[in-house]
């Protein structure tokens, strides 16, 4: 039977490649190609940088949402299924019809890289450039300012991943500065963790250790609660999966570790744009769509894995 190449030339290259990157993933097989040997499945949001959108991606790959907004940083799923995302000018919640439900609006000087829903309504954001992090209330004014003490010597490397904990008190990644500071509810400080490399993203697991990644220091590690070193990933550790940027990162309940691997101008297209790892070192899912996506930074995973599905990171 000959192919109807009647009806494939009336599709735009750009059709083209999206109907074959669906059709391929639904066959089993990745974007790239090589043949998917991977056992999980996930229903993700993710955001992407570059390209200037966030989305949320089936388990099979298919675009159920996506919505345009200038170089997302951090996103999370609210309960009521809007979704909350800062970018570099301020933060937003979005309904699933595409409306603004809330803002915030930064100053001019700043960038925003991460925000979190908090259990007392508020929205926690870092403010590169602005030496602080605030908490701002549903009417979307600042309710809460801590300052920080920062030595950046480039301001748009001065904050990356930021979280409040149960207990009140913040986690704060000082890329620029090669550490991650924990502050009281007041913003003391309680302790200064150094890093080898550039932090993005500091996750505290139940066991009171850190997930970190390390940004362009291509490797993300796993320290106890005396800063040991217990787990890690280096740059060419996954045949594969070569870490190139590795910006946010969760730990799954079931131990595995997802890490987006941002992929800078090099590698952009190359390969996948994020993956779910073992503590065996075993990638066991990923995330490859160049079609429709350029460089992934933060994922939220919605099908009750665990790491961010719903809820505050605690």
């Amino acid at each position: 039977m000959r192919p109807n190449t009647r009806s494939i030339s009336k599709l735009t290259r750009r059709q083209f490649a999206l109907q074959t990157a669906t059709a391929v993933a639904l066959q089993g097989v990745s974007v790239l190609g090589a043949p998917l040997i991977h056992s999980a499945r996930h229903r993700i949001l993710c955001c992407d940088y570059e390209g200037n959108k966030i989305a949320i991606v089936a388990d099979d790959g298919k675009v159920e949402w996506e919505h345009g907004i200038q170089t997302p940083q951090d996103c999370w799923m609210r309960p009521n299924g809007n979704v909350l995302v800062c970018y570099r000018h301020g933060a937003m919640e979005i309904t699933p019809q595409h409306q603004i439900a809330w803002e915030y609006r930064a100053p001019a000087q700043a960038q925003c890289h991460s925000c979190q829903p908090l259990k007392n309504g508020s929205v926690l954001i870092a403010e590169c450039g602005m030496s602080r992090i605030v908490e701002v209330g549903k009417t979307g004014q600042i309710a809460k300012e801590i300052p920080i003490a920062s030595k950046a010597k480039n301001m748009g490397h001065q904050f990356r991943g930021t979280r409040q904990t149960a207990d009140g008190h913040y986690w704060v990644c000082l890329m620029d500065e090669q550490k991650i500071v924990k502050l009281s509810p007041t913003g003391i400080l309680l302790r200064e963790i150094p890093v080898d490399g550039y932090p993005h993203a500091a996750v505290r697991l139940p066991n009171e250790h850190l997930l970190v990644t390390l940004g362009p220091t291509m490797k993300v590690v796993e320290l106890d609660k005396k800063l040991n070193v217990v787990w890690q990933i280096n740059e060419n550790d996954l045949p594969g999966n070569p870490l190139r940027l590795p910006a946010g990162c969760q730990r799954l309940s079931n131990g595995n570790t997802i890490i987006s691997n941002y992929l800078p101008g090099p590698f952009l297209g190359k390969q996948p744009q994020a993956f779910e790892v073992t503590r065996e070192k075993q990638v066991v899912w990923e995330f490859t769509d160049h079609a429709r996506f350029k460089t992934v930074n933060q994922i939220c995973v919605l099908d009750g894995s665990g790491g961010r599905a719903g809820t505050e990171l605690r």
